[in-house]
């Protein structure tokens, strides 16, 4: 499966008439191939997008499959252009090789003549302010807890578990975790609610579970491309050193850390569980 990582959007240039120039920019996972091209506003359009793609793959063998986004603006201008060449675009945050040469070239930016000198942050999303989980999908309680990276696969795989992500690049001998290592989790007693929060958070696409410490301290979810959902608050000190521990080894553990959605604490069946990173 050939996958490319892409981004179209307006960069700190302009034309001769001072609108500002866009830039579409591609790159596979290891960085091995790596393109872009540059068009006015007027052009930028799916069509324009569609020739680029072309002309950067003249061989429809070479081109992605898959097309990894993670600019919202992007999604429905590459969706467009990627249909007619029979490419998927996929929204998601984890397109780090892409993050990466968009900062690296913000240098090459400022040595051409038609730099504007504006204020530009490459990889910066607008992201809204959290907004509190439904209140059907409640679960009935919810616990900090963690399992020695060696344990942490056994214990979900092969087991008849509904909703299930593990994501194969999250295994923590991928990260080169040391065995013994204790990865951080959040376990969710769902009740009644247990299918119906485990199904919503498989939709919501997540990413990372951040305990963000404020009046009162929280656990925010973000999912999406730039969404954020107030999973729970709470101000007890015992917890707050809880989420403090769970912070501690989310660092630890290259931000690696799970979730899991279970009917109740019996341990005999789960509903749902979510292999995770904080972004890099």
């Amino acid at each position: 499966m050939n996958i490319w990582q892409a981004d179209f959007y307006r960069r700190p240039l302009q034309d001769e008439t001072g609108k500002p120039l866009w830039e579409l920019v591609v790159c596979n996972a290891d960085r091995t191939f790596t393109a872009s091209a540059f068009c006015s506003q007027r052009e930028a359009n799916s069509t324009w997008l569609t020739q680029q793609i072309e002309k950067m793959a003249p061989d429809p063998a070479d081109r992605p499959t898959i097309l990894q986004v993670f600019r919202p603006q992007s999604v429905s201008l590459l969706q467009a252009a990627s249909q007619p060449l029979g490419i998927t675009v996929q929204p998601t945050r984890r397109t780090p090789t892409l993050k990466q040469v968009l900062q690296s070239r913000v240098n090459d930016y400022r040595t051409m003549p038609n730099y504007t000198g504006q204020p530009y942050e490459p990889i910066a999303l607008d992201r809204p302010p959290p907004v509190p989980l439904p209140e059907n999908l409640w679960g009935d309680q919810w616990r900090f807890a963690s399992l020695p990276a060696q344990d942490l696969l056994p214990a979900f795989q092969n087991r008849p578990i509904p909703i299930i992500d593990l994501p194969e690049p999250l295994f923590p001998v991928n990260l080169q975790l040391p065995s013994t290592l204790p990865i951080p989790g959040v376990v969710i007693d769902g009740g009644r609610s247990s299918m119906p929060l485990a199904r919503w958070m498989q939709r919501s696409n997540p990413v990372s579970l951040n305990y963000i410490p404020g009046e009162p301290d929280g656990l925010i979810l973000e999912a999406g491309l730039v969404e954020r959902w107030v999973l729970t608050t709470f101000d007890d000190l015992d917890v707050i050193r809880a989420a403090r521990i769970f912070r501690e080894r989310q660092q630890a553990a290259k931000g690696l850390h799970f979730v899991l959605i279970q009917p109740d604490d019996s341990g005999m069946t789960y509903t749902g569980v979510w292999l995770l990173q904080l972004e890099q």
